[in-house]
């Protein structure tokens, strides 16, 4: 099989059948479409043939079009869904939503209304991270590093829950990499389940191809973690807007030479498969 990339966000400009949440405008959105055929321009050239979707921010809790776009291509897509922690019994929800491709959930401060102190307290985290863990879905969280020492707290609670750290906790997006947020991600690696993305390369450090500033960041998170806990991804449509699709996958698969071919198999294509696509 060919690579997989584990985070790709889709959308319509048919706002018609699939609404924006509220607070979200036509003319905010850039670019204005991106669907799957879209997508595939750049990743089917590129060798990427499965693709773990992500609901987008501006489609709230509406899960629909994602879903779809699963149902449609079935054996390209799985997802990572969003829902409302703060509704009753959210957990409920995700038995349900496994049964149509979704294999984990979005989870970040601001959805949970607080401080990235303290950014899982609300009661209905616990309960997605219980049912997680007999569902075996993950938490996907977007986070910066400031909300690393709360999810520690919860994957202590909850060992067996499967967590995935995503855009290696966008450390460096101010454009510095520190050396005190990196050690605290690779601290994480105690917790056997957490896994990490690697990429959106385009927003972090010098934000510019072919991102060779961000090898020693990645070297250290590699070896923390093991190549089979961490997974590649571009972060589309984000990746292709002022670059190419091309120049993260190339520093994933030619320039780190810090990585063996074995290490390039796990973090191109067999860490996402064994989580997101074993059946």
């Amino acid at each position: 099989m060919g690579f997989i990339d584990a985070h790709v966000h889709v959308w319509t400009p048919d706002v018609s059948h699939y609404p924006l949440a509220a607070g979200y405008q036509v003319e905010n959105i850039k670019p204005r479409s991106f669907t799957p055929d879209e997508l595939f321009k750049h990743s089917k050239p590129a060798g990427v043939e499965r693709i773990n979707l992500i609901q987008m921010s501006f489609y709230g809790f509406d899960n629909r079009y994602m879903l779809d776009m699963i149902a449609l291509f079935p054996d390209v897509f799985v997802g990572t869904a969003v829902i409302d922690v703060h509704a009753e019994a959210p957990e409920r929800r995700m038995a349900d939503l496994a049964k149509k491709g979704v294999r984990a959930f979005r989870i970040h401060p601001r959805l949970s209304k607080q401080p990235p102190q303290k950014w899982l307290e609300p009661a209905g985290y616990a309960a997605l991270f219980a049912a997680g863990a007999k569902h075996n879905q993950a938490m996907s969280c977007l986070i910066d590093p400031d909300g690393l020492p709360e999810l520690d707290r919860m994957c202590r609670k909850f060992p067996e829950t499967p967590v995935i750290i995503d855009h290696l906790c966008r450390i460096g997006a101010t454009g510095t990499i520190v050396e005190k947020d990196v050690e605290t991600l690779c601290a994480l690696a105690k917790h056997p389940r957490v896994l990490v993305k690697v990429g959106a390369f385009y927003a972090l450090g010098k934000k510019q191809p072919p991102y060779a500033d961000l090898g020693p960041l990645i070297r250290q998170v590699v070896q923390a973690f093991g190549a089979k806990r961490c997974m590649w991804e571009s972060d589309c449509p984000f990746q292709v807007v002022e670059h190419k699709y091309a120049d993260s996958l190339e520093l994933a698969s030619k320039r780190l030479d810090f990585l063996t071919a074995e290490d390039k198999d796990w973090l191109l294509r067999r860490t996402a498969a064994e989580f997101f696509f074993k059946k």
